[in-house]
């Protein structure tokens, strides 16, 4: 069943804005994407049968292939039922109607580093999709361990898995596909962190993979290299880890980076064949603070703009890529509730996670 509410446009502080552009008119910076979109609908609930919850990564199906059908969605879920993090085992597929399917169950036992799915999710040419990995034992970030990537094919089986280094603690991902060639950006959270605790190290890095696609093969690593690093990143008792979440390839080569622990926007340019990383202080400041509090989901508008998801209050930003802030969305998702987020087809709209009532849900 459908749910409906309005959304109303947020009030922005007048303090604290100065380490950030904001604009309530569109006049001088273009029109907002966000601008046109008014309601936001609860599409339905994103629990399987096995009761894992706490989505986080979401990704829109561009074409029809083995279970995959286009148009639907791919979500991620991070907890199991006893909302223990890094736990969570299932991906699911749900239609714009609310039709919800399980895609994958990935056991444990399955895949040589463990199971904890974070918002690292994309789908390859051919259908296969890749996962991120960041498992606990107990929920707890003392036990968190590296992970890695996994592979599975358009039906939901594992048949690849990518790890060591420079994967470390995938947190969130984006892929870039030509023909059979695909670049996968990597935002990685665990260098350090567990050994530090909830102290800030400025370890946070993006990996670049390229990665080879071949009919009726599992994908080939290609090549693997940091292009950034120097994010700050720490644990956290609620969140489990805080570092470099979303992030999205730009029209002009940028990779955008959501910094949730530096409250900012980063960039990296020529992100598709930098050779080297991007100094070590986490890619270039796009914009810090203004509506930003705390960003977790990243995605690339159709209009180039830069759209992220705060952690801390369930607001929708847009941001130019000169850094100028428009005015932001309340999607009365409240703090904690959004994660991951992505286009709809055609532009028309952004769906999002709500791990408040672990629900799809779509901007339109």
């Amino acid at each position: 069943m459908l749910k409906r509410f309005v959304i109303l446009p947020a009030l922005l502080a007048l303090a604290g804005l100065a380490s950030a552009s904001v604009s309530a008119s569109a006049s001088a910076f273009g029109q907002p994407f966000l601008g046109q979109f008014h309601t936001v609908t609860e599409i339905g609930s994103t629990v399987p049968s096995n009761g894992d919850v706490n989505p986080y990564g979401i990704v829109t199906v561009p074409s029809s292939v083995g279970s995959l059908v286009r148009g639907d969605i791919l979500i991620s879920n991070f907890n199991n039922s006893e909302n223990l993090q890094g736990t969570g085992t299932t991906i699911v597929q749900e239609s714009p109607t609310g039709q919800l399917s399980l895609f994958a169950h990935i056991a444990p036992g399955s895949v040589p580093f463990g199971v904890g799915l974070t918002t690292a999710l994309a789908i390859l040419p051919g259908g296969d999709v890749v996962v991120g990995s960041l498992p606990t034992t107990n929920g707890n970030a003392k036990t968190a361990t590296a992970g890695g990537l996994i592979v599975l094919d358009s039906t939901g089986h594992v048949i690849k898995t990518i790890a060591g280094a420079p994967i470390n603690g995938p947190w969130d991902l984006t892929a870039v596909s030509a023909g059979p060639f695909t670049d996968l950006f990597v935002t990685n959270v665990l260098n350090g962190t567990v050994a530090k605790g909830e102290e800030v190290t400025d370890e946070g890095t993006v990996v670049r993979l390229g990665l080879l696609t071949l009919p009726g093969h599992a994908p080939i690593v290609t090549s693997e290299r940091v292009i950034a690093d120097g994010f700050p990143e720490h644990t956290s008792e609620a969140a489990l880890v805080v570092g470099p979440t979303g992030d999205g390839l730009g029209p002009e080569g940028t990779l955008y980076v959501a910094d949730t622990a530096g409250n900012r926007i980063a960039a990296v340019p020529n992100a598709l064949f930098r050779q080297t990383p991007l100094g070590t202080d986490g890619g270039l400041t796009v914009t810090r603070g203004g509506s930003l509090n705390g960003p977790l989901g990243l995605t690339i508008a159709p209009n180039g703009d830069i759209l992220t998801a705060n952690a801390n209050d369930g607001n929708l930003v847009e941001t130019t890529p000169s850094g100028h802030q428009f005015e932001p969305f309340e999607t009365e998702a409240g703090e904690g509730g959004l994660f991951g987020l992505t286009l709809a087809p055609n532009g028309h709209g952004v769906y999002f996670v709500n791990d408040a009532n672990n629900s799809l849900d779509l901007l339109h």
